[in-house]
Order: structure tokens, then C-alpha cells, then sequence
């Protein structure tokens, strides 16, 4: 896509589902990319895998946690010294289970809100901090869900996190957009990652996505991780040079259905 051949990207969950597609995505746009994940195993395998899309040295990534301070701190100075200059954050790192609410405890609730929303603040924050620093028009870009926009059933804690973050996303493009910094949201519906496949393994519930697409969604499918893949590209691209502060749903037409 215009203008994204030459640009640093970090790529926070970089290291599977959606985060790994956009990384994959935006490495054949052009972008040197830096990925993160939260264990070593992932990220090697991720490395494998973007292997496949460009040479060795478009692309590099680390292990961290974007809940602590200090490993976001690090993650974003590594990802600047090898892009050069960050100037995309796909802030995608994110946790999902489900709990129903009269179960929640307080540590199940803390765990959510530390990756979902203390992770994406932290992350958000010291990129946007150099961004600013060194005059650098960039784009942030959040990963929320449909979840954040309606609530569902066992995802109190889920749904609670993805609000969050779409009114955290908000408030930074009204702070950042002075900077020339676009801030924007991607709210995917049912996507068919790893992640969504795990949770419907522990539900019992191997077929769900099936089941889900054919009761919920009008386009009779669930999502694929290359179709959010393409919006990070798309935002984090000329051709949204005017979308700022919003929330581009992706979802099959889900949230039409009464």
C-alpha cells in the first residue's frame, strides 16, 4: 500500500494469529519489522515463519512482557535501533479466556486488564514518547474487538479490557493527532486464530467456530487472521492519512445481527 515501503514497525503479540499476519503482511509491503511475544518458543517459530515472506534482515524480535515497564521500555528500544525508527505500532499483544462472572477472581480479573489495558498503555506510551521526540508523523494502531463495542456472556473481564482500550485509543488520538501521530482501532469479530481455537478446545467445544459463523455472523464465516492483517496494513498506510480516532470493525457483518 502507498507509503509503507521503508517504515520501522513494531509488532507487539507479533508472534501468532493476528499479530504474526500483520507482521508477515507489512513485511511484503516493504516495512522492516520487529516482533515481540511473551515466550521464547513462539518467537522462534514466528521468526521461522517470516522467514518465509522476506529476507533475514527485514526482520528481527524479542521476548518480553507488556505488562512490566522496564520490558516495554526494552522491547521499544531494541525496535527502534533495528528498524531505524519506529514508525507504525501494531499494538496487538493480548489475552483472552472465558470466566464466567460470578467465578471471576480478583487475579483472573488483574491478569486481563495488565496485558489488555496496563500492556497497550505502557506499549502506546513509549512509542508515541520517541515518536514525538524525534518529529516522527507515525501511526498508532490498537487491537480491541467487537467485544469492546457490545458486551458477550464469560467475557466480563474480556469485554471490560476491550472497552477500555477503545476509550484509551480515543483519548490518545485527541492528545497525539497535534503531533501528527494517527491513533486507530481494530475491532475484530469471531477470527479463527490459535487463541479462539484454544479457548473452544477448553469449552469443550472444538466446532465452534462453525457453529458461531452459521448462527451469528451474515457472511456464514468466521474471520480469518490475514483479513485483520490487511487493516493494520491499510491504517498504518497512506491511504488512511485522514482516518484518525476511529474503530474499523471487522467482523462479517456480526454486530448487524439482532
Amino acid at each position: 500500500m502507498r507509503g509503507l515501503a521503508g517504515k520501522g514497525v513494531l509488532v507487539s503479540g507479533g508472534t501468532s494469529g493476528i499479530g504474526l499476519a500483520a507482521a508477515a503482511r507489512l513485511l511484503g509491503e516493504g516495512c522492516r519489522v520487529f516482533v515481540t511475544g511473551h515466550e521464547q518458543a513462539g518467537l522462534t517459530g514466528a521468526l521461522e515463519t517470516l522467514a518465509a515472506a522476506a529476507p533475514a534482515e527485514m526482520f528481527a524480535g524479542a521476548v518480553g512482557e507488556v505488562s512490566s515497564p522496564q520490558s516495554v521500555a526494552d522491547i521499544v528500544a531494541l525496535a527502534e535501533e533495528f528498524t531505524g525508527g519506529i514508525d507504525v505500532l501494531a499494538n496487538n499483544a493480548g489475552v483472552a479466556w472465558q470466566e464466567p462472572f460470578l467465578d471471576l477472581t480478583v487475579e483472573a480479573w488483574d491478569r486481563m486488564i495488565a496485558v489488555n489495558v496496563r500492556g497497550m498503555f505502557l506499549m502506546g506510551q513509549a512509542v508515541a514518547r520517541l515518536m514525538v521526540a524525534n518529529k516522527r508523523r507515525g501511526s498508532i494502531i490498537n487491537m480491541a474487538s467487537t467485544n469492546g463495542l457490545a458486551a458477550e456472556a464469560l467475557y466480563a473481564h474480556y469485554n471490560s479490557s476491550k472497552g477500555a482500550v477503545v476509550q484509551l485509543s480515543r483519548s490518545m488520538a485527541v492528545e497525539l493527532g497535534a503531533h501528527g501521530i494517527r491513533v486507530n482501532t481494530i475491532c475484530p469479530g469471531y477470527i479463527q486464530t490459535p487463541m479462539n481455537v484454544e479457548i473452544a478446545r477448553a469449552a469443550g467445544n472444538p466446532a465452534k467456530a462453525l457453529a458461531y459463523a452459521r448462527d451469528f455472523i451474515p457472511l456464514g464465516r468466521a474471520g480469518d487472521a490475514d483479513e485483520v492483517a490487511a487493516v493494520y496494513a491499510f491504517l498504518a498506510s497512506d491511504e488512511a492519512s485522514f482516518i484518525h480516532g476511529a474503530e474499523l470493525v471487522v467482523d462479517g457483518g456480526q454486530r448487524a445481527v439482532m
